[in-house]
């Protein structure tokens, strides 16, 4: 066995959309892992310091933004013939437009978000259609509207992504370890009732990022281990999450949807300062930001028993994020003074001094309490598996490969959600990029660790109602 298996042959071009951490960490993995006509490959990416390493690589480099005015025109002129992939990992692009013109010329796609095009974030007034909710619905509906096709993998990296299989290891993990003989589950209606069966309550979506350097943060620098305005685009989106059946509380200052699954809703206040109480291995209890997220939305309609209106089961389901403390300094500064900082700048693996990103999907509310499933990647051992990126990016730039692999083997699935992937094969792809991969049970819970000095208005009867879990 090699140590860069070839997953297989990309006939006709290869176009990656935004050079950026993530699209410099997923080169160099499409390059070990399948075989292509490298006169084929072509970076599109307005900044032109790319241009520069690109020409040394021999690839070639378009510098443009890919926008709504010229979209059709240059990716119908680089995919003329029918044939290749477009990996789409820029900010500022709409993924659904982009999708669908890949799927109208037979060309392979896929995404790590459901990105909309430039504006959108910061000019849509109505904040029930800035949601992820709003976003995805539009995805779900071409779907329906148009099943089968060429394979679109949408929202494929770390998280969403890479975290909705580890949902699936980690309810077999859970079932085994309570003695329940559970074969993996043929279908969508088979997980979401070993799911329910299971008694699991909901999922945070729990990340600690510890990676550091040896310099303080400048004042006025945005300093994060990835895109920085794809961070600030989603923290300014209203908290969101996946609003569960055992729920007995409703947020004064949240909505719900009224059409489509309706598996979510969404809080009148921006994500990124929004905080709830979550537990990763390393901190133990910690606060996370409920930053808005796709998976959030999709594991819990993928989990739903019943009717979408009416479900018999549905689980709870966000992000809990604490990223590197640089990054949450800035997220003070930003929010503090009202404004963006206008230096942005991310942490590059060779002035990583220490840290790990830690993320997982933590499963909680059954019979052994909860459960932590996930990756914790070092910057030291990133270095040595892949170039190129932080721990950061290599959950997510891995995560691509396993998509690309997949939409390779699979290449008439139509619109798919890495919930509805074969998660298995995605992880074997994905396993060898992600260091220590593994399970915790812990028995805390969101009752303890509270400041007795200030009684604050929980729920005692259920320890794991989001009630108790958003922190006041």
């Amino acid at each position: 066995m090699t140590l860069h298996p070839k997953y297989g042959r990309i006939d006709g071009p290869i176009v990656i959309i935004g050079f950026g951490s993530i699209g410099r960490g997923t080169l160099p993995l499409i390059e070990r892992h399948f075989d292509f006509d490298r006169d084929r490959l072509v970076v599109i990416e307005p900044n032109s310091d790319a241009g520069a390493p690109l020409a040394a690589l021999g690839i070639r480099h378009i510098q443009s933004s890919v926008t709504r005015e010229n979209y059709r025109e240059i990716l119908g002129g680089l995919f003329a013939d029918g044939t290749g992939f477009c990996v789409n990992l820029s900010v500022d692009t709409s993924s659904l437009d982009i999708m669908k013109l890949c799927r109208e010329l037979g060309v392979l796609y896929i995404d790590t978000v459901v990105e909309p095009w430039a504006g959108f974030y910061f000019e849509t007034t109505e904040n029930a259609q800035r949601t992820n909710y709003a976003l995805r619905q539009k995805v779900r509906d071409e779907k329906a509207a148009n099943p089968g096709g060429p394979t679109a993998v949408s929202c494929c990296g770390a998280n969403p992504g890479m975290v909705s299989w580890f949902v699936k290891e980690a309810l077999l993990t859970l079932a085994r370890d309570t003695g329940v003989d559970a074969e993996p589950p043929a279908d969508r209606n088979g997980w979401a009732r070993l799911m329910q069966s299971l008694g699991v309550k909901g999922v945070h979506i729990a990340e600690r990022d510890t990676q550091a350097r040896h310099a303080p943060r400048p004042r006025g620098t945005f300093v994060n281990t990835w895109s920085v305005e794809g961070f600030i685009a989603e923290g300014f989106q209203p908290a969101e999450l996946g609003w569960g059946t055992h729920e007995k509380w409703f947020p004064e200052n949240a909505h719900r949807h009224d059409s489509g699954c309706q598996s979510a809703i969404w809080i009148e206040r921006p994500g990124a300062i929004t905080r709830v109480h979550t537990w990763c291995p390393t901190p133990g209890p910690q606060f996370g930001f409920l930053v808005t997220h796709n998976e959030a939305v999709s594991i819990s309609d993928y989990y739903t028993v019943g009717d979408v209106a009416a479900p018999a089961f549905r689980p709870t389901c966000h992000y809990a994020y604490h990223p590197c403390d640089d990054a949450v300094l800035s997220l003070h500064e930003m929010f503090g003074s009202g404004r963006q900082q206008t230096i942005h700048h991310i942490l590059e693996e060779d002035e990583i001094v220490e840290g790990i990103d830690e993320l997982g999907v933590l499963l909680y509310g059954h019979a052994r309490n909860a459960l932590w499933y996930g990756s914790r990647l070092s910057n030291a051992e990133t270095r040595e598996l892949a170039p190129s990126q932080n721990a950061t990016g290599l959950q997510v730039t891995s995560a691509v490969l396993a998509g690309m692999v997949w939409a390779l083997e699979n290449p008439r699935a139509g619109i798919v959600e890495t919930d509805e992937m074969d998660h298995a094969r995605c992880l074997e792809v994905q396993r060898p990029y992600l260091g220590p991969v593994e399970a915790h049970y812990t028995d805390w819970t969101p009752l303890q660790d509270r400041w007795e000095l200030f009684p604050e208005d929980i729920d005692e009867s259920d320890a794991w109602q989001f009630r108790n879990v958003l922190a006041s």
